[in-house]
Order: C-alpha cells, then sequence, then structure tokens
C-alpha cells in the first residue's frame, strides 16, 4: 500500500507487529522493543538542534508514554516552537492494522504534512524499519521523517535543548542539581517497576512473569506512597520530570489498565498520599489539559450488545472523572511554598 503525501517521497506501510507476539520472551514475559529513533539533542557535531518551527510532536491519548511530552511541551511554553497533531483509531479493520492514524482530522489526513498514517513518517526515515511505529515522534516537518521516539530522553530534552525558546516563567522540571536523582529514579524505579509494569502485567503469558510484574508494581507504590507522606511531591517542593512520568501511569490505571488485569492488589485511589498527590498534579493546567479521561476510559463494545458487557463500555461515558480528580487535597501543608508548585530559574 503507498502513499503519497505532497512531494515528499511514497512509502510502502507493512502491517503493524503485534505485542504479545513478538515481544515476548521464552518465560512469557514482555520485553518492551527497544527505541529505534534515539539521536539526540544537544551540540555534538551529529546532535539535533532545537529550532523554532522545524518539529512536530504526534501523541496519542491512550498512550502514557506520549502524554509526558504533551504535558511538558505545554509546561514550559513551547506551543509556538513545537507544533503538535494527535493520532488514533478510526473504525475500519483496514485502516487499523497499519498502525496509529490521524483520526481526528476531518479528512483523515494531518493538515501540516498531509499524512495518513503516523508510519509513513517512519518508513521515510527507515524503509527497514520492522517494529511497531510509536509515539510520541517527533518529526523533521520539511523532511516528513522521524527525528527521535526516545520517549526515555524526549522530556528532557524539551526540558534541557528547548531552554532557549521556553516562555520567560517556564518551569525548572529538570534541576542540575538533581539530574543524576531524577535520572537514576526514572530509570531504574518509575520505568521498569511502574510505567512498564502495568504492559508487563497486561501482556505476560506466563503467570511467574505476571506475578513478577504484579509485585514489582505494587511493592513499588507501597515505597511511593511512604515517600508521599512527607513531601508533596517526588522531590520535594517542587514538580520535576519523574512527577510527570509518575502522573501519566496513575490517571490510566483506575480509569483503564485495571480491566486488563486479574485481581488487583489496590486502586490508586486506596493510596491516600498518591491520589492526593494524583489530584494535586490534576490541578495544574497542563496535566488537566492533556488529560483525557473518557478517551482513555472508554470501552471496547460501543454497541453494548452482548450479554456481558465490560464495566468501562458501560458506564465510563457517564463518569464525571474531572470532578472526582478535582476534590479536594490537603497536600499544600507539606510544602515550604504551598502556592508554589513550581522552581523558576
Amino acid at each position: 500500500m503507498t502513499k503519497h503525501t505532497h512531494a515528499i517521497k511514497p512509502v510502502t506501510l507493512k502491517i503493524r507487529p503485534v505485542e504479545t507476539k513478538t515481544e515476548i520472551d521464552d518465560r512469557g514475559a514482555f520485553q518492551r522493543q527497544p527505541n529505534h529513533f534515539t539521536r539526540p539533542f544537544g551540540d555534538g557535531p551529529n546532535d539535533l538542534k532545537a529550532q523554532a518551527g522545524k518539529y512536530r510532536l504526534f501523541w496519542a491519548r491512550g498512550c502514557h508514554w506520549s502524554n509526558r511530552a504533551s504535558i511538558v511541551r505545554e509546561l514550559l511554553g513551547l506551543e509556538d516552537v513545537i507544533s503538535i497533531n494527535q493520532v488514533g483509531h478510526t473504525d475500519d479493520p483496514d485502516r487499523r492494522k497499519y498502525g496509529w492514524e490521524f483520526a481526528y482530522d476531518a479528512d483523515g489526513r494531518d493538515p501540516v504534512t498531509g499524512a495518513e498514517y503516523l508510519a509513513e513518517f517512519y518508513y521515510r526515515a527507515d524503509p527497514d524499519y520492522a517494529g511497531r511505529t510509536t509515539v510520541p515522534a517527533l518529526i523533521d516537518v520539511d523532511k516528513q521523517e522521524v527525528v527521535n521516539n526516545d520517549y526515555h530522553r524526549l522530556t528532557n530534552y524539551f526540558e534541557v535543548a528547548f531552554k532557549p525558546f521556553q516562555k520567560p516563567d517556564a518551569p525548572n522540571l529538570y534541576p542540575e542539581a538533581l539530574r543524576d536523582d531524577i535520572d537514576n529514579f526514572n530509570d531504574q524505579v518509575l520505568f521498569p517497576f511502574v510505567n512498564n509494569g502495568v504492559y508487563r502485567m497486561m501482556f505476560a503469558q506466563s503467570l511467574v512473569a505476571y506475578q513478577e510484574a504484579f509485585d514489582d508494581f505494587f511493592n513499588t507504590l507501597d515505597i511511593i506512597e511512604k515517600r508521599l507522606a512527607t513531601q508533596r511531591f517526588l522531590f520535594g517542593d517542587y514538580v520535576t520530570d519523574s512527577d510527570v512520568r509518575l502522573y501519566v501511569t496513575l490517571a490510566r490505571f483506575d480509569t483503564h489498565y485495571y480491566r486488563n488485569l486479574g485481581p488487583i492488589k489496590h486502586r490508586i485511589v486506596d493510596y491516600p498520599n498518591i491520589w492526593g498527590y494524583a489530584r494535586d498534579l490534576y490541578a495544574i493546567p497542563a496535566f488537566k489539559n492533556n488529560t483525557y479521561f473518557h478517551d482513555i476510559a472508554r470501552g471496547w463494545d460501543t454497541k453494548k450488545e452482548k450479554l456481558f458487557v465490560d464495566f468501562n463500555s458501560r458506564f465510563a461515558d457517564d463518569i464525571d472523572f474531572d470532578a472526582q480528580w478535582s476534590q479536594p487535597h490537603n497536600r499544600h501543608y507539606l510544602s515550604k511554598t504551598p502556592e508554589q508548585k513550581f522552581l523558576v530559574d
């Protein structure tokens, strides 16, 4: 199947690989595919260079890996520097098999590039690419190629390389004095046990692998619950990059992830400190603006014709998630600067 976008070279689309077929090891454990486009932003001769208007960010409402980037982009005031659009899925199975589509645009095409599928940017950058085409995807608008899909580091690039383009009062989400601690927490705790922990449970193909992921996830939440008993955010008085990464998983657990698991140990609302902390973050406009609860929660059986219909298909559209997440919390007292959630240089 060949698609053309303006004068840009056409690409041949490939069927999207399925995680439970291609990313499971011999123990039945999910091993997430590595990021492919990881060229960093920086000052080196081969590094990508931060420029206004050169890049476009694609993300998906349900994908917490990409939700991080959309939140940080808005927090830092980069809306006029990095353009943005959302991908999703239509109900057409012949289209869904190619992965993310520009489902929210009237003609099914990204208005800036004319693309129909996210995959076009991947195969234009590397015709031999064989993995899933994932978000976040940062593309070069002129070349219409993916330049970076490294969700591990993309927000850090926005925080550091794009600093000259940030709004004057942009929060410092990645202060130099804490970078080693933030990186260690992100890479050694949040990614393996929380952010990817839910997928390790959902995609596990053996009970042994499932139980390992289950224990990692809930044991880590217990540690975080204790940590948040004495400090407002993960690293004290101010929101950091780590808080964005934890939030996006918390926002999806009670609304979506739980229904793909077996009996769960606790809901997020059962952790007093974590639940208050999550609501404290949701009150920040950039978090709220980029959290689409009904899209996250909506069920698969939209026609509701079967005898047994899952809870989300029956009720998700009727739940007032904003009211739930806007309930008062009493976490201000944990901070020396209760009315200030950000460190500003």
